[in-house]
C-alpha cells in the first residue's frame, strides 16, 4: 500500500479542521470519485492507493480507504456487509445490462459504520453524484452525525469486528460462484462501467 499517497490526501482533506468538519470533508472526497468496479482494488494492501492514483473505485477500496482516515481521527469504525441482489436495485439499467443482472449471483457490498455520539452510524459513501440520475441512491450531503442512505436494498446486515472478518467472509461466499455465475459477473462488470462512462457524459 502507498501509505505516503493516502497520508498525503488525509492531510489535504482534513487540514485546519475540526473532528466532525474533518469527517465529513473526508466523506465527500471519496464519495466523489468516480464509482466503477476495478476488482483489483478488492485486495486492501492495493486498494486505497489504487484507487486514488486511478481516480476510479466501488465500495470496497471507498471503504477500506474511509476506515483508514477516519482510524486516523481516532473514529472507531466497523466494516459492514449488506449480500444484495443486482436485479433488485432502483438503478436505470439500459434493457440489455438489466437482462444480465437476471443471471448474477449474490452480491456483497460494503459499507461502514463509525462510532459517533453514541451510536453506530451508517457511512456509505459509494455513488458519486452525477449517479444520482441514473437512479443510483446517492448521499448528497451528510451532517457527520447520522446515518447515510445505504447504496443497495439488501437482503441482511453483517457486522464484522475486523477487516480479517470482512475478507474471510467474502472469499468464503465467492466460492460457492459457478464457473458461469463468475463469467456472468465478469461481463456484467465491463458492462456496467461502460454505462457509468456514458451517464458521467450526459
Amino acid at each position: 500500500m502507498d501509505e505516503p499517497l493516502v497520508n498525503k490526501k488525509f492531510v489535504q482533506w482534513t487540514y485546519g479542521l475540526d473532528t466532525k468538519q474533518a469527517r465529513i470533508s473526508i466523506f465527500k472526497h471519496i464519495r466523489d470519485i468516480p464509482y466503477a468496479i476495478i476488482p483489483k482494488l478488492r485486495n486492501p494492501a492495493v486498494g486505497p492507493a489504487g484507487m486514488l492514483e486511478l481516480n476510479r473505485g466501488s465500495c470496497q477500496p471507498k471503504h477500506f480507504l474511509l476506515v483508514m482516515l477516519f482510524n486516523k481521527l481516532n473514529l472507531p469504525t466497523r466494516y459492514v456487509t449488506y449480500p444484495f441482489k443486482w436485479n433488485e436495485q432502483p438503478m436505470k439499467y439500459p434493457d440489455d445490462l438489466k437482462k444480465m443482472t437476471e443471471n448474477l449471483p449474490l452480491a456483497y457490498h460494503l459499507t461502514s459504520k463509525a462510532h459517533i455520539g453514541g451510536r453506530w452510524v451508517l457511512v456509505d459513501a459509494t455513488h458519486d453524484l452525477l449517479l444520482e440520475s441514473a437512479g443510483f441512491p446517492v448521499n448528497k450531503d451528510w451532517d457527520g452525525e447520522s446515518d447515510t442512505l445505504n447504496a443497495v436494498t439488501p437482503k441482511e446486515e453483517i457486522i464484522h469486528n475486523t477487516l480479517e472478518e470482512r475478507l474471510s467472509y467474502e472469499s468464503a461466499q465467492r466460492a460457492y460462484y459457478s464457473e458461469e455465475e463468475k463469467k456472468n459477473y465478469a461481463d456484467f462488470v465491463d458492462k456496467l462501467n461502460l454505462w457509468l462512462k456514458e451517464i458521467r457524459k450526459q
